[in-house]
């Protein structure tokens, strides 16, 4: 794993604008944590594969049975390459960004207190659904309620080729429809602070994920590959590979219909579900001889360990390398979800009790790292030696030191009262 210096910690955690806090949503079994890992171990080029390990099993239960029951977090350091900058307009300092996962369970019979302490942790939520399958709805609408703004995946793609040959147009149908469910929800809620929290996969904020395998894209992937050979903007381009946009190679014309031809096909379908059905289907049938042409067409270049490779094994190997979900994922949650500096400016009144005008909201309104500690502590994990714990938290405003004095409010304190009121010092601070 990439491990860093004290200085390298303080330069990524000082640049506030860079930082991203995201929580995952979905019913259980939906991949949560296969995906989320398998975009971890993407980006630190771990040896193991994604479907085989989960970092996230703390508990000897969580493993036996294979899915999450304690929400658990980990970090990651992302250094976006200089072309994918060209085309992020948002406020950064720098091309490198700390993003801030936080797993948790799926069922809703789990203690519910491991969903709610969770929401002042995270600014932005990733929605994961199935091909077919319906939202989570208690929790997206907990989420919209903490002003947390989301994004989507639709999860478990491998399946439409693998298992199901689900065909272009079908597969489109079915998307639309689960990303339709899930707009309904999020339309419900309208608060002038978040705007419109709907996702659109022509601007981006919907990604298609296979988290098993270790690949996802967005339109933004695919719109790069065509933009400049039908001479047009990514963004017009996106436009066109969703929604009701077709296109006939054979005149080599865009319609707002289908025209009839067998060769007139949706923008979605022609140009990025059947491009990944035949890299799959080629990986899968070991039909080589075809298939290093095609990837050398998509400047995919694969070692010379990984072409020995056959069936499932070069499939995953090719569709990671070409669409690699680390990258697809972390970028849509970079370009279009907020950074701490500008999410506490409208969260401030769901973070803070007291007053909004008193020098505490103002040092998390305006994320200050040279105003008053302001710490949230969701969960206290214990520590080797009995009897002790780690405080697991974020801090909002301020800065936290080993010796420091702090006022420690507990979950039953009343302003003004001294019950759960507690002033100690820290202890030892790690990260």
């Amino acid at each position: 794993m990439v491990k860093f210096t004290a200085e390298e910690l303080r330069r990524i955690m000082d640049n506030k604008h860079n930082i991203r806090n995201m929580s995952v949503i979905a019913h259980v079994d939906h991949g949560k944590s296969t995906l989320r890992f398998s975009v971890a171990l993407l980006w630190y080029h771990c040896s193991r594969s994604s479907g085989d390990v989960r970092m996230s099993d703390t508990r000897q239960d969580e493993a036996e049975r294979g899915i999450t029951i304690k929400s658990t977090g980990i970090s990651l350091y992302y250094e976006m390459s200089d072309e994918s900058l060209k085309s992020y307009e948002g406020k950064r300092q720098g091309n490198e960004y700390l993003i801030n996962l936080i797993d948790s369970h799926g069922m809703l019979t789990f203690h519910r207190s491991h969903l709610t302490p969770r929401s002042p942790m995270v600014h932005l939520w990733l929605l994961i659904v199935l091909r077919v399958s319906r939202v989570q709805t208690d929790r997206s609408r907990q989420a919209l309620g903490e002003r947390i703004r989301p994004v989507l995946t639709v999860n478990k793609m491998d399946r439409c080729f693998l298992e199901l040959q689900v065909d272009g147009e079908e597969a489109y149908q079915t998307f639309q429809r689960v990303i339709e469910n899930a707009n309904v929800i999020m339309a419900t809620y309208e608060d002038p602070l978040l705007g419109d929290v709907q996702v659109y996969p022509e601007k981006g904020t919907v990604a298609f994920s296979a988290g098993l395998h270790g690949w996802a894209f967005t339109l933004t992937n695919f719109a790069k590959m065509y933009a400049s050979k039908f001479g047009v903007d990514e963004s017009k381009m996106m436009e066109r590979l969703w929604g009701e946009n077709f296109f006939d190679p054979a005149t080599k014309k865009w319609t707002t219909k289908n025209t009839g031809s067998p060769t007139c096909k949706r923008g979605f379908v022609l140009f990025c579900y059947e491009p990944i059905k035949q890299i799959i289907s080629t990986c899968m049938n070991d039909q080589k001889d075809k298939l290093w042409p095609m990837l050398q067409k998509l400047n995919v270049t694969m070692k010379s360990d990984e072409k020995e490779l056959l069936g499932k094994a070069l499939m995953k190997r090719v569709m990671q390398t070409w669409l690699p979900a680390s990258a697809a994922l972390l970028e849509m949650m970079i370009f279009h979800l907020p950074s701490p500096a500008t999410a506490q400016k409208y969260r401030v009144e769901n973070l803070y009790e007291g007053p909004l005008d008193d020098v505490y909201a103002t040092a998390i309104r305006n994320c200050d790292p040279n105003g008053p500690l302001m710490l949230y502590v969701s969960k206290m994990i214990p520590a080797s030696d009995k009897g002790r714990f780690f405080a697991f938290g974020r801090v909002f405003a301020g800065k936290v030191s080993t010796g420091m004095k702090v006022r420690i409010m507990g979950p039953n304190y009343v302003p003004g009262e001294k019950k759960d009121l507690y002033v100690k010092s820290v202890q030892r601070t790690v990260i």
